[in-house]
């Protein structure tokens, strides 16, 4: 007996028809108010499917436009529609993919990936990872791996210690406490005049904490600061962690992928002697929201704390996502990078990344020429400067979309560019919006 949630046949392929016209289109701005109370039918809501995809015009038209190419604000996030097929196509079939004797071959493939992408990094043999949802839940698992390689699980972390810049992503010091750190005990480095964590603040107040009987056990450095794009010192900060029994995790949610080209790899030499690191391939990869990783250097440490058994469960397998990271139910993350991978190859990946080094690069010369403060100057695809109130008339004009910061508790205009739909027709409109800003 069919239900009510089960399409015939031809209601699918009309559904899917629909759907296809309404993506292929481009869209334009609607009328009308925005919800004000949660609203669900009884019965289905009049005119079905193309009444319901009216309604979601109206959200997307009304959320910052982050998928287009004028689009330079915070960090951008195109979201490939290769990407979106194999979204489409995992969720169609429904498998689940936590344990990898469920659905082997799957597994595999996201399996594939990881390992490639310990490769691209520089990571030894026993390298190994977990595609989560995103940065956040990557810092989150990197640094518990780290609490219970360094410290034990005895669960008495009062006096445990960890070192974060004072430019580090907020999400770090969110993911300590949820670790179970005292909000306190998460030290703040202060940076340098290029916004990169100070090495001789760092020596010092560890050595100072040391000797009052704290527990140093992890150093966070970031490949791409969100405010500067500043790249840590990671080679001294890796010998450092190393001298000392530190664990170095690096936040390279923004930067990290810039790995895959050699102007890239070259800006984060050091980032291969790392501990644990976290990318975003929603970021630097194109994809859609809600695809982040965490690498680590030994997979064993994953597996410290996330293996467990059950009796309802096969038994855990080291190449498993649920004996890797927190999660048992997941949606098959895997698919999302794998199929654009074999569809466009990983060569277009790095070129589209060289191209953005080099459209920033040009856009700083560019900028040198006008009467504006560049704080310092681009590691990776941002730049910032001054004055601070250019943003909001830049983005009156309808062609770029910028956002500003604060540094040091003063307003900065800021610049990124990451999306791979923004060429040098959408930066060079930006430097022009700038000059007419000014």
């Amino acid at each position: 007996m069919q239900n009510g949630l089960e399409p015939s046949p031809e209601e699918w392929d009309t559904w899917t028809r629909q759907v296809l016209d309404f993506v292929c289109k481009a869209p334009s701005p609607l009328g009308g108010e925005g919800w004000g109370e949660v609203f669900v039918p009884e019965q289905p809501l009049p005119g079905g499917l193309p009444a319901i995809l009216e309604l979601l015009a109206h959200g997307f038209h009304e959320a910052i436009p982050t998928v287009s190419p004028g689009f330079m604000a915070y960090v951008p996030g195109g979201g490939i529609r290769s990407a979106a097929l194999a979204n489409f196509l995992g969720n169609i079939a429904n498998r689940y993919t936590g344990i990898e004797d469920q659905a082997p071959i799957l597994v595999g493939f996201e399996n594939q990936v990881i390992g490639w992408l310990c490769r691209e990094f520089g990571l030894p043999d026993t390298a190994f990872g977990i595609l989560t949802s995103g940065g956040s839940i990557a810092n989150l698992t990197g640094i518990i791996a780290a609490r219970v390689q360094i410290l034990g699980d005895s669960g008495d972390f009062s006096k445990a210690r960890l070192y974060v810049s004072d430019q580090v992503h907020h999400s770090v010091q969110k993911a300590a406490f949820l670790a179970g750190i005292p909000k306190n005990n998460c030290v703040n480095i202060k940076s340098d005049d290029v916004f990169r964590l100070s090495m001789p603040d760092l020596k010092s107040q560890v050595e100072s904490d040391r000797q009052e009987g704290l527990k140093p056990f992890l150093v966070v450095g970031s490949a791409g600061t969100t405010n500067t794009g500043a790249i840590d010192p990671l080679e001294l900060l890796a010998d450092y962690c190393r001298q000392e029994g530190l664990w170095f995790h690096i936040d390279a949610a923004y930067g990290g992928a810039f790995v895959l080209c050699e102007s890239g790899k070259t800006k984060l030499k050091g980032i291969e002697q790392a501990d644990s690191i976290t990318i975003d391939p929603h970021k630097g990869l194109f994809l859609p929201y809600g695809t982040g990783c965490l690498l680590v250097k030994d997979r064993s440490s994953l597996l410290k704390v996330h293996s467990y058994e059950a009796d309802y469960l096969t038994a855990s397998q080291r190449d498993s996502p649920a004996s890797l990271g927190p999660e048992l139910s997941r949606e098959y993350r895997g698919i999302r990078l794998w199929l654009p991978l074999m569809l466009h190859g990983a060569g277009v990946f790095r070129q589209a990344l060289a191209e953005k080094l080099e459209l920033t690069y040009w856009l700083y010369e560019e900028l040198q020429k006008l009467p504006v403060q560049i704080l310092c100057k681009p590691e990776l695809s941002t730049i910032v400067f001054k004055p601070g109130d250019l943003a909001e008339r830049v983005n009156s004009y309808g062609r770029v979309y910028l956002a500003p910061t604060k540094l040091r508790g003063e307003l900065a205009s800021r610049v990124c560019i990451l999306s791979f739909r923004t060429h040098f027709e959408q930066v060079q409109a930006c430097l022009e919006d700038i000059r007419k800003a000014l």
